[in-house]
Order: C-alpha cells, then structure tokens, then sequence
C-alpha cells in the first residue's frame, strides 16, 4: 500500500484529507510540522509521495520543499502542495522548487486525486502498481 504523509498542521484538513486518501486506497501518515517530516526522513522513513501545507509555523512548506528538492535522497518523493491562501507567487515559487502539483483547500476528491495521479506520473510512477 502507497505511503502518503501529509504534513498539515490544520487538524480539520487532516481529517478530511486521511478519508479522501483512505478511499484511494493510501496508507497515510501526518506530520504537524515540517520539522517532524524531516526528521522522520533523516531518520530513514521515506513515503510514496508527500502532501505539503504552505502555510506553517515554523518552517514554511517551501522551505520544506527546498530542502526535499537538495537532497538526492529525497528528490525522488513526488509532492503535492496544499494552500488555502496562495497567490501566483506562492505557486510559482512552488513548483520552480520541484512540486509536483498544487491543490487549493478546500480539496476535493477529484482534485486531489488528479494531483497525486500527476505527480506519481512526473516521476515515471505508476501508483496503481505500487498498491
């Protein structure tokens, strides 16, 4: 079964997000912060494929991805970002840094299942083999 962490610090999008992956048939995993996903990377776990809140304390969700997008051992994670409040910037910005697609809140089924379709396939991977 696919790996999804979710790194959201919104506890009502967790939610709903985990019920849409959970049909889709992903186990899922959440990370508050950013700063429990990276050191759950360097601490050797790595997922099928990454949903990233913009929006976070701490450590953003770009500065997240820039560090993702550095290192060889983890440029290979395909990774969809989630913003409730995004400008063109922010989306530029975004997939300029190696995000593989970018999913408005509130996310629909549809939506979001597009987007993990297109980033799997960005990175040569077909998700429904890796079920």
């Amino acid at each position: 079964m696919n790996s999804v962490w979710v790194v959201e610090d919104d506890l009502d999008m967790q939610q709903a997000v985990k019920l849409m992956l959970t049909m889709m048939g992903y186990s899922v995993h959440f990370h508050n912060n950013a700063r429990s996903a990276a050191k759950h990377l360097l601490e050797g776990a790595v997922p099928d494929l990454i949903l990233l809140d913009i929006m976070m304390p701490e450590v953003t969700g770009i500065d997240f991805l820039e560090f993702l997008r550095r290192r060889s051992d983890y440029k290979h994670i395909p990774v969809v970002m989630l913003s409730a409040e995004s400008t063109d910037v922010q989306v530029d910005e975004a997939m300029s840094l190696g995000a593989d697609g970018f999913v408005f809140k509130p996310v629909t089924f549809e939506e979001l299942e597009g987007a993990i379709q297109g980033a799997f396939a960005a990175h040569g991977v077909d998700p429904h083999q890796l079920k």
